[in-house]
C-alpha cells in the first residue's frame, strides 16, 4: 500500500447523494481481483453507453480527470453493499481521497484498510467547496495527513477526524496485517515476558 502523507491535486467533483457501492463498482464485476483491471470499471453504468463505449460527458471519461487523485461526492457516499472492490476500484483508478459530508460505514472502514482517505465535511464547508470547484475547477486542493488539514488555494483550510491506527497505517504504507508484521518483535518480546509470569 503507498504511503500518504501529504497531497496536491486537481479534484474531480460528483457531488452526488447516496451513490452506492454497485454504483461504483457493478456487481458483475466482482470476480475480477486485478484492481488496475477493477479501475477500467469503475462507475461502469454511467461512464459507458450500452455499446461499451465512453460517454463523452461523464467526469472521469473527460481530460480535467486525469491525474486528479481527489473525488468531490456528495452524501452518504459508498452507502450500500459491503464489497471492499469499490475502494479497490477507486485506488486502481488513481483516487487517494474522496470528500463528502457522509459515508457508508463499512465503505469508510475498507477504503482506510486499502490507502484511500475518506475525508467527511459540515453541509456547510461543502457548499463552499462546491462553489468554489464551480469558479476554479482544475485549482490544485492539498491535503496533509499528518496535521489532517484540507486546503483550498482560496483560503479555505479544514481539519478532518481519522481515528489514530488507521492514520498511523496510512502514514506508513501499511495495511493491518503490515503493521503487525512491523512490530513483530515487540509482540515476540512481549509474549517471552508473559511466559515467565504466567505458569505453563
Amino acid at each position: 500500500m503507498q504511503a500518504f502523507t501529504q497531497l496536491n491535486s486537481r479534484v474531480v467533483a460528483l457531488p452526488l447523494d447516496d451513490i452506492d457501492t454497485d454504483q461504483i463498482i457493478p456487481a458483475r464485476f466482482l470476480k475480477i481481483t486485478d484492481k488496475a483491471d477493477l479501475a477500467n470499471h469503475l462507475f461502469n453504468d454511467w461512464r459507458y453507453n450500452p455499446d461499451g463505449s465512453p460517454r463523452a460527458d461523464f467526469i472521469i471519461n473527460q481530460p480535467e480527470a486525469n491525474d486528479a487523485q481527489i473525488l468531490f461526492a456528495g452524501d452518504n457516499f459508498g452507502c450500500g453493499s459491503s464489497r471492499e472492490h469499490a475502494p479497490w476500484a477507486l485506488v486502481g483508478f488513481g483516487f487517494r481521497v474522496v470528500i463528502a459530508t457522509s459515508f457508508g460505514d463499512i465503505f469508510r472502514n475498507n477504503s482506510l484498510k486499502n490507502g484511500l482517505l475518506p475525508i467527511k465535511v459540515s453541509p456547510q464547508v461543502h457548499q463552499q467547496m462546491r462553489e468554489i470547484l464551480e469558479e476554479s475547477p482544475r485549482a490544485e486542493w492539498s491535503v496533509d495527513l499528518n496535521e489532517q488539514s484540507l486546503t483550498i488555494p482560496s483560503g479555505l483550510k479544514v481539519n478532518f477526524d481519522i481515528d489514530p491506527f488507521s492514520k498511523t497505517c496510512l502514514l506508513q504504507g501499511k495495511d493491518e496485517l503490515g503493521y503487525l508484521l512491523s512490530v513483530m518483535d515487540q509482540i515476540v518480546a512481549y509474549e517471552k515476558a508473559h511466559l515467565k509470569q504466567v505458569p505453563a
